[in-house]
This record gives C-alpha cells, sequence and structure tokens, in this order.
C-alpha cells in the first residue's frame, strides 16, 4: 500500500516558514504514517533536523502574495508553489497544502491539475461553525462572477464533500440569496434555484439568507466567490471583534477579571468551537487532486489545520468521489 505523502508550500503566506515550518514538524511528529514533502527555497531557510518522515526539496522561486496570476503562470514555474502541485499531479503525493496566493494556486491548479470532466472552474470550499456543528460553504473566493450552471457543479461538489466526510446521508443544500421568497434573487440565482431543485441527487432546501447560516439550517450552503469571500471575511472580522471586545471588559476591573476566573471552562469551549484557527484549510474542488489553501495570515497552530484538512480529504479519496458523482448527474 501506498504511503501518503503531502506536499507542503513552505515559502507561501504572510508569515512563511516562521509558521508552516513549526506546524510541519508538530504534524509530522503525530503522524508518523504520512510522509510530507517540504517545498522552498534552501538558501531563505534555517532547516532544522527532520523527523524520517519528513524530506526536502528545493524551489529557486517564490511566488509573492502580491505576484498576479497570470505572471507566475507564465514565469515562475521553478517556484515552491508551481512544485508543490506538480508532485500531486505526478502521483508522488496525494495533497498539497499553501498558505500562498490563491489566485495563482487557481490558475497553476487549473493548469498543472486539471479539473474534472463536467467542472467549469473549481471552487473554495471549507467549513464554517454553526450553532449546531458546521456546515460547508462554496464559493469563498475562487470566482467572483459564476453562472447558474456552475452553482449547481458547487452544489453537486459540496453534497458528496459533506457525505464523504460524514456529515449526512443527505446533506441539505442551500443557496444564499437576499430573502427566502421565491421571487428574491437576480436571475441567476433564480436560474440556479432551478436547476438545483430539478437535480434529484440532491436534497435542495431552497434559499438561505445570511442570518441564517450560522443556525446550521443547512449542510452546504451554496453562492459565487464574491458573496462568498465577503461573507467569509465578515464573520471572521465578527469573531474577533466579539473576541477582543469580552477580553477587554473582563481584564478591564477586578470584578470583571473575577468573573473571568469563574467563567474560563465557558470561555475555553466557546473559543474552540468558533476559533477561525480550527476551521482553517479550505479545498479547490474540482481539481483532479487535493490542493489546499490556508489563511494567508495562519500561524502556526492554524497551518496545523490545514495540513489535517488535506489528510482528511486523502483518507476519505474526495477527489475520486466527486467525479463519480459528477459522472453520474451528467452522464
Amino acid at each position: 500500500m501506498q504511503r501518503t505523502c503531502i506536499a507542503v508550500d513552505l515559502m507561501g503566506g504572510d508569515l512563511g516558514p516562521r509558521s508552516t515550518l513549526p506546524a510541519c514538524l508538530e504534524f509530522a511528529l503525530s503522524h508518523p504514517e504520512v510522509e510530507l514533502t517540504l517545498v522552498g527555497n534552501e538558501s531563505l531557510l534555517e532547516l532544522p533536523d527532520f523527523p524520517p518522515n519528513i524530506r526536502f526539496e528545493h524551489a529557486e522561486e517564490v511566488i509573492g502574495m502580491a505576484d498576479k496570476p497570470s505572471q507566475a503562470l507564465r514565469t515562475k514555474k521553478d517556484s515552491s508553489l508551481w512544485r508543490v502541485i506538480e508532485l500531486v499531479a505526478s502521483g508522488r503525493c496525494q495533497a498539497c497544502v499553501s498558505a500562498g496566493n490563491t489566485g495563482a494556486m487557481m490558475a497553476i491548479g487549473r493548469f498543472v491539475l486539471k479539473t474534472f470532466p463536467g467542472i467549469d472552474r473549481p471552487a473554495i470550499c471549507k467549513y464554517v461553525p454553526t450553532e449546531t456543528g458546521s456546515c460547508l460553504a462554496l464559493d469563498l473566493g475562487a470566482n467572483v462572477d459564476s453562472t447558474a450552471e456552475q452553482l449547481l457543479q458547487f452544489a453537486i461538489m459540496g453534497s458528496v464533500l459533506a457525505q464523504s466526510l460524514g456529515k449526512s446521508h443527505s446533506p441539505a443544500v442551500a443557496l444564499l440569496n437576499n430573502g427566502s421568497e421565491d421571487i428574491k434573487g437576480n436571475e441567476k440565482i433564480r436560474l440556479a434555484a432551478t436547476l438545483l431543485r430539478e437535480n434529484e441527487a440532491l436534497n435542495y432546501q431552497g434559499y438561505i439568507e445570511g442570518d441564517q447560516v450560522f443556525e446550521g439550517r443547512a449542510d452546504v450552503v451554496v453562492c459565487d466567490g464574491f458573496v462568498g469571500n465577503i461573507a467569509l471575511k465578515i464573520s471572521e472580522g465578527v469573531a474577533r471583534f466579539l473576541a477582543s471586545g469580552l477580553k477587554a471588559e473582563l481584564e478591564s476591573s477586578w470584578w470583571g477579571r473575577l468573573v473571568g476566573l469563574f467563567a474560563q471552562p465557558l470561555l475555553l469551549k466557546w473559543h474552540n468551537k468558533f476559533d477561525p484557527a480550527v476551521y482553517n484549510g479550505a479545498s479547490f474542488l474540482g481539481l483532479q487532486g487535493t490542493v489546499v489553501k490556508s489563511h494567508g495570515s495562519a500561524d502556526a497552530r492554524s497551518f496545523r489545520f490545514a495540513l489535517e484538512t488535506a489528510l482528511d480529504q486523502v483518507n476519505h479519496n474526495v477527489p475520486q468521489l466527486i467525479n463519480e458523482s459528477l459522472l453520474e448527474a451528467y452522464l
């Protein structure tokens, strides 16, 4: 049996190897059955002694967060980001993880790995917390403007992922809209609703409004990348705002500190449920391989969760299951 291997772009993200390298070391020690192939520019790194399940490959170039995707695609084939995606395409690794340039990941992923038949463009998908646990949301930024047919493709892929990861045997799918009534939304959204409703493979539940997403009314929430990315960033900002505001109030007086001391177990439980770091790791669904995008500002703890996401999807054969479902849906 082939040993699972995950390729990691050490150079991507705002913090680069300051977060990716310690996360990989910790992950490798806790998963001795998994191999990690770390890719980066050796001259820019201080490499420690690696455990036996880590190996290193040199890549001369680095794709910056501000680099244009088209430029990265044309001129940076010896970059760490290109190399980790290439490792997946060659079959040497079963997944790759990077905190780097999202647009470049999208462009290189489509060029090197290709999408499955029936998929126009990949979609960024990740779990978001809800009152009842979590739900999958997609697209979260790969496609700023999607057609109704592409929203249907996102729904199929999200439903397959939710089902394969044990979310539900028949995941409830909803379409993000500015109202729950049939007349709400633009022409594209109403057409997408018709396509989702007519697809017998989907458990389509209708429209869902932004304030209902976190109530756990759906297992999969579908939208285009423009709307999804804004919704995601707002929710993450609100979570940080509430956490920092609560902390400031509890530390502002001796009474607040006393209350905080007694409430610490509840506060820790709340933090663990809604901490954005726990949900780090978004998948490019639709590519013919597992590509996981970590948040660009991820620290070592947060990047570790992205590695766990990649391993989970490899263990559940997510790309293969998506391809099989697409063949059933379109043939």
